[in-house]
Formats: structure tokens, C-alpha cells, sequence
């Protein structure tokens, strides 16, 4: 019989799902039980999950129904256990690096003495802090026991994180109704377990890293979170009731569950506002009726909280909270001082157009931080003039970039009066960035966020730990503008869980494709050959497209290759289209070479890739993009090191390239001369980043979004994404000038 059963059981994200696993897997107890349950309608855990099935003879996989209540599934990985004790893990949790073998440690041996349970502390991750202490740690130490609850009610006192208690097979089987399926989720079970426990010990050693959702998440996932604590606390009273727990222990109880309701009602962000007053009615029930009798509440303000939802005092208890509120503003504004106050009557235009009934045919489009139409919102907005010419199209673009707009391009000016209009205004909003900060989201309108890169380097609050990617950037402010967004539009799997790690909020992936790589499905072979005609390119040569991309440790752009000597072994029928990054506006020191042709600021890119024989980068995310077309890439990875170390990366480019790697010009020169960038190898090693990276683009993308995002129709009746074996890209220049 196994010592511990690490048992793993809820619905979560793919990426959180892969992240315990991978954390219990990676543990070197030999002696471990893992069990995961797994939802049969959800087929990427299921697969996940089994993949570490085959290959670890310590993990069972364990189907559950859809349908199946959180506790219906904890009960089946229970009964599937092995272990003499059983810890319960959310897929949102963390097993810490040697916690298995550090809890098998702990265990008591087994005997009739043996504590039931065993309560060890943990660590809490929140976006900006992976292991924040749990704050039980003293309370563990004091409580060492073991005892029963009724000798120790200071046990109520702990976090209720069901990830943090061992417990005993022995207990479980001798109290089945602890695990029964209606309502009895991880806050019942975590106090519930401490009832009928014969005895109950404590230690400090970290059994799990806890994941903390931020608020807009929880809000997201719906009021039910909330409201089910109810019926968990009601049924624990019966339970301490029933097993004849002393008053000390029911006060306890009391205390933790009117805490856990005053806490829910402070926060506004928790509850929407309508659902407010029946929260308030049924924690209200709850106060006055379970009160033990005699039982005192506490002093001070926190007293009165407690009196008035005792006594089911709505009205006073907001009057209270008002109050409190308007201390804290006035506090706020005079901290502000005169420039907040100035930026205040800026907007005033802006806060009296948020008072205007939202225009429902009015699109503002953004890329870029305003560089003009381009990207994915670019590739949306054409979809939408052909689907739904009827939505008035608006985009938001810096002065000095309106010369360079297609003709006839609605267009506003950050910053004018018309610019805080629209903004106010218009339904829809569609960005591959973020708006500013002061943009309010108004009940009714959609905000799009359409990113404009699959994620090598690490994005979003992932950044916290590499402080030369993060410069500047307020990670607060960051989380407010990803608040905003109602849909996040994805290119493949690995993107859908980045965001949700890098972004965490509410929004609902769209797993659609890039809609700027519609064009890599949809262009001719005419398109292809106009492309290099436009550029210049004569027929029968190579064009190789170099598309470096930014070092956030660098000033500017430094070039890393030489790039008129790369040309001259290249020879005569190779042209170099040297592509900077949009944070730049061209080749340091120009071309120099009449076959080196700097075109930094062509647009769109997605031309400069048509025209391009092969694609020449170190990490730009365009590899991700210009993999559609199915045309050799070659990686330049000369300081990958000192990439990988100051911006961090979610993967290993070097060991998954869409091609081969150089890792020094020389390296480059040789692969390029050579049969190397385009052999078998290098066509296996694209057909497999393909397979990963290119998943959902099939050149219906932006269809899929105009269809979802603006004309409201179901998921059912949009465009199937295509298997990658099934899609033809646009034809290779060689196969253009055949036909």
C-alpha cells in the first residue's frame, strides 16, 4: 500500500491542468499514488492526462462523467486511491519540488493512534508572487497536537485549502458521507474532515503552492462560487451539531463563516450588484440563526458588521459602507493633487459621451499603438466591409502615420475630441494591443483583443522576473486594460494557454486562427508573383526575407550579422530583404549592398513574406506566421543565452525549430549555401512546428470572427477548422512563375 495518493480532480485551464501535473509528476517519491480525473467531454485533459499515464506507472487516469459533480469525481479518484493517506489537489495547484517525499516524511505510522488527518501549511501564488507564505505557519507550530477539533478549535482558524490536509484512507472509508456528491466541495470537506477525526496533527512543512484567481476571474466563473458556500456552511453546522462539537468549537465555526460573508460583501468586485442584496438576505439567515447561543461578537467596527448582518440591517450596513467610502475618496483625491485634477477635465468630453447610448454600428479598430491599419484588426476589419458593411469602421492612428492610411480611412487622432467620441461611444473595439489606461469598459461593448505574435518570449505578468523585458511597466495598470477585454483571439493551443497564464482575467479565448494569416491560404499564384515585382525581385532569383526582431536590453537596433558579406557568399541569384522591427524605422547605416534591400517599412508584412523564398530570423514571432506557407525557415541563434536569460521564454527554440539553427554567421553561411536550409531534415522539422503552431489558421480566421464577435452566430455554424494535412498555402515563388 502506497504511503500518500496525491489525487488531482476539478476542471481548470489546460495550462494550469499541465502545470500540476507536471509538478507531481516531476516528484521523486517512488512510492507515490497519483489520480486524475478527467471530464469525458474534455478531450486535450484527457489526452494530457494520459499522456502522463503512459508514461509514468505511478499516475491513474480516472473518466468522470461531464455532468459529474466537483465531489462525485473527488469521491471516484478516492475509491481509485491506494494510498494510507489522501491529499486533494485542484488542477490550479502546485505540488512544491520534494513535497511528496517531505510529506511521506511526515506521515505518522500507521496504527490505531495514527492522527486521521494531518494539516501542513502552504504557499499561496498570486500573478505577481509565486509562493507569498500561507500566514498559518505559527498556527501549525502552536497546534501541533495531534487532538480533536474539540480540544484544539484554533483548527477552524486555517486557511480552508483542502490541498493542505492528509487525509486518512481510514477516516474517508469510515465516513463515506464526507465525500458524498450534493454540495459538499473542497470548503466543506477541508473543515468537515476535522469533525470526526480522531485525532488531528500539524506540521509546517509546504504540502502545496495554492493558486489565488484575481477578482475579475472569479467574477468571470460566475456568482455560484459564492452563493454554494451556503449550503457547505449549513451542512457543517449540522455536522458539528451532530457529532455534539462543544460551543467553543461552534463559535469558531460561526466567527470563520459570518468573516468569510463580510468579507465577500466588501469586495465589490466579487458579486455583481444585483445579486448583492439576496447575498446579503440568505448570510443574514445565516447569522441569526446559527449564532450559537451565548455567543459574543466582536468589538469595534468589525462588531458592527457583524450586528447589523445579524440583524438583517441592509440599509444601515450600506449606509455604513458609504461612508467608509467616501472617507477613503476624499482621502483619494486630495493625495491626487492638481495634475490628476487636470487630467480629469481633459476627459471631460470623454465622461460626458460615456453618458450617450452606445452607437451599436460603430467599430473602433487600433494596431500598434496607432501606427494605422495593419495586422489582425486590419484582416478583421476587410472580413467585417464584406460580411457587415453596414458596422461604420473607425481607426484610431497617430498624426503623423495619416498620410500612409488606404484612401477613403475614417480615422481619429489620440488625443481629439472625436478620438474620446468614438472611444465612448462605439460598441466594439478591436486592438492587437491594449487601450489607454483612462478608456472605460461600458456595460454592452466588446472589446477585441487580437495579439499580434505567438509567444516565444514571455509576455504579460510572466515578465515580473526578467526586470530588463519589464521596464516600465505597471503591472497593476496592466491587469486593468486586460480586465477590458471580452474575447482573446488565439493562432494554437500553446498561445490560448500562454494568455491564460500571461493575461488572467475573464475573457473567452476565441481559438480561431490569426486573421493576418488568412492571406498565406487565400493568395495566387499572381498575387506571389506581383508581390516580388512590386519589390523589385527579377525572376529566377532567391529572396530570402531577415527578420530580426527587438532585444529590450538594447538602445536600438544592433545589427547582429554582416549583412553585405552574407550577401556576396550568397551570390547573384540571392537578394536579402532585410525586415527591422516595428520598434524601428530602418536598417542602421542603410543597405550598402545592391542586393541587401531594407525594407523595414514596407507594408504589410504579410507581402514581404508571399514574395520570400525563405525566412531568415533569430526569434521574431514571425516564423510562428510565415510557417502557414510551408517554405523553408532557417533560425539565426547567436545569443539565444543571453535572450533566453534576460527575457525569458516559454520554450526551447533551439531544440523545436521550424528549421535548421545557426549559431554564428559562419554557421548561417554554410546552411545557406549548402542544401541544408531546405533538405529532408529541415522539411521535418517545419512539418512538425507546423503541426504546434500553425493549428487553427486554415485562412478562415477573420471569418470566424466577424461571424462570433459581430453578427452573434454560434460556434456551430462557423467554418471548421481544417486539419494542417488538409490546408494549400498560397504556391512558392518557384511554383508562381510555373503556372
Amino acid at each position: 500500500m502506497a504511503r500518500l495518493s496525491v489525487v488531482v480532480s476539478g476542471r481548470a485551464p489546460l495550462s494550469r491542468l499541465r502545470a500540476c501535473l507536471e509538478s507531481v509528476t516531476a516528484q521523486s517519491y517512488a512510492q507515490l499514488d497519483v489520480v486524475v480525473t478527467v471530464p469525458l467531454d474534455d478531450t486535450p485533459a484527457r489526452a494530457l492526462a494520459e499522456a502522463h499515464e503512459m508514461r509514468d506507472p505511478r499516475v491513474t487516469v480516472v473518466p468522470v462523467s461531464p455532468h459529474a459533480p466537483a465531489a462525485a469525481a473527488r469521491a471516484a479518484a478516492a475509491r481509485a486511491a491506494t494510498g494510507a493517506y489522501l491529499q486533494f489537489l485542484h488542477p490550479d495547484d502546485l505540488l512544491p519540488e520534494g513535497a511528496a517525499a517531505a510529506l511521506a516524511a511526515r506521515l505518522p505510522a500507521e496504527g490505531p493512534d495514527a492522527p486521521d488527518v494531518l494539516v501542513c501549511d502552504h504557499r499561496v501564488a498570486h500573478w505577481w508572487d509565486d509562493a507569498a507564505p500561507s500566514g498559518d505557519t505559527e498556527l501549525l507550530i502552536r497546534l501541533a497536537g495531534p487532538a480533536r477539533l474539540a480540544e484544539q478549535p484554533a483548527l477552524l482558524d486555517l486557511a480552508p485549502v483542502l490541498g493542505a490536509r492528509l487525509v486518512s484512507a481510514r477516516l474517508l472509508g469510515a465516513h463515506p458521507e464526507l465525500l458524498a456528491t450534493e454540495g459538499h466541495d473542497e470548503l466543506y470537506l477541508a473543515y468537515a474532515v476535522l469533525v470526526p477525526a480522531r485525532g488531528v496533527a500539524c506540521c509546517d512543512t509546504v504540502a502545496l503552492t495554492h493558486r489565488k484567481d484575481r477578482p475579475v476571474q472569479r467574477r468571470a466563473a460566475g456568482p455560484e462560487r459564492h452563493f454554494a458556500a451556503f449550503a457547505q456552511y449549513e451542512r457543517l453546522h449540522r455536522l458539528a451539531i451532530a457529532r455534539d462539537a462543544p460551543p467553543a468549537v461552534l463559535g469558531r465555526l460561526y466567527d470563520r463563516m459570518t468573516g468569510d460573508y463580510l468579507t465577500t460583501l466588501a469586495r465589490r468586485d466579487e458579486l455583481p450588484p444585483a445579486l448583492v442584496p439576496e447575498y446579503f438576505r440568505r448570510a443574514a439567515d445565516h447569522a441569526a440563526r446559527l449564532r450559537p447561543e451565548g455567543h459574543r461578537l466582536p468589538r469595534g467596527l468589525d462588531g458592527v458588521r457583524h450586528h447589523l448582518l445579524a440583524r438583517n440591517a441592509a440599509l444601515p450596513y450600506r449606509a455604513l459602507r458609504a461612508a467608509n467610502d467616501r472617507r477613503r475618496a476624499a482621502g483619494a483625491t486630495l493625495a491626487a493633487g492638481t495634475e490628476r485634477l487636470a487630467a480629469v477635465r481633459a476627459r471631460r468630453r470623454y465622461h460626458r459621451a460615456l453618458r450617450r447610448r452606445l452607437d451599436e454600428d460603430l467599430v473602433v479598430f487600433s494596431a500598434y499603438w496607432g501606427r494605422g491599419v495593419h495586422c489582425n484588426p486590419a484582416a478583421i476589419a476587410a472580413e467585417l466591409a464584406e460580411l457587415a458593411p453596414d458596422i461604420r469602421q473607425v481607426w484610431i492612428t497617430e498624426e503623423d502615420r495619416v498620410p500612409l492610411l488606404p484612401p477613403g480611412t475614417d480615422h481619429v487622432v489620440p488625443g481629439s475630441a472625436r478620438y474620446w467620441d468614438v472611444l465612448a461611444r462605439a460598441k466594439y473595439l478591436v486592438n492587437n494591443v491594449n487601450f489607454p489606461n483612462d478608456v472605460v469598459k461600458r456595460p454592452g461593448s466588446v472589446h477585441v483583443q487580437t495579439h499580434h505574435g505567438t509567444p516565444l518570449k514571455r509576455m504579460g505578468v510572466d515578465q515580473r522576473d526578467h526586470p530588463a523585458a519589464a521596464q516600465g511597466l505597471n503591472f497593476e495598470s496592466l491587469l486593468e486594460r486586460i480586465d477590458r477585454w471580452d474575447y482573446s483571439i488565439s493562432a494554437n493551443s500553446h498561445s490560448t494557454e500562454t494568455w491564460a497564464r500571461a493575461y488572467p482575467s475573464g475573457y473567452r479565448s476565441l481559438d480561431y486562427g490569426y486573421p493576418r494569416n488568412d492571406v498565406y491560404y487565400r493568395a495566387t499564384a499572381e498575387d506571389v508573383l506581383a508581390a516580388r515585382a512590386r519589390l523589385g525581385i527579377e525572376p529566377g532569383r532567391r529572396a530570402v526575407l531577415y527578420a530580426p526582431t527587438h532585444r529590450d536590453h538594447e538602445a536600438g537596433w544592433t545589427p547582429r550579422l554582416d549583412l553585405p558579406e552574407l550577401a556576396d557568399r550568397l551570390g547573384d541569384d540571392t537578394v536579402l530583404l532585410v525586415r527591422g522591427h516595428y520598434f524601428h524605422d530602418r536598417l542602421p547605416g542603410g543597405a550598402r549592398h545592391a542586393r541587401v534591400l531594407d525594407v523595414t517599412g514596407w507594408d504589410p508584412v504579410e507581402e514581404l513574406a508571399l514574395a520570400a523564398d525563405a525566412l531568415l530570423t533569430d526569434y521574431s514571432s514571425l516564423m510562428f506566421d510565415y510557417a502557414n506557407l510551408d517554405r523553408p525557415i532557417v533560425i539565426h541563434a547567436d545569443d539565444w543565452e543571453t535572450y533566453t536569460r534576460v527575457r525569458g521564454v516559454y520554450f526551447d527554440l533551439t531544440a523545436e525549430a521550424p528549421g535548421p539553427v545557426a549559431r554564428g554567421q559562419a554557421d548561417l553561411t554554410d546552411i545557406l549555401t549548402s542544401t541544408a536550409w531546405c533538405d529532408e531534415t529541415a522539411r521535418k522539422q517545419r512539418h512538425d512546428f507546423r503541426l504546434r503552431f500553425c493549428e487553427y489558421d486554415d485562412g478562415h480566421a477573420a471569418e470566424r470572427v466577424v461571424r462570433r464577435v459581430f453578427l452573434g452566430e454560434g460556434e456551430e455554424g462557423l467554418p471548421p477548422v481544417l486539419p494542417v494535412g488538409r490546408r494549400t498555402p498560397a504556391p512558392t515563388p518557384e511554383e508562381a512563375a510555373r503556372r
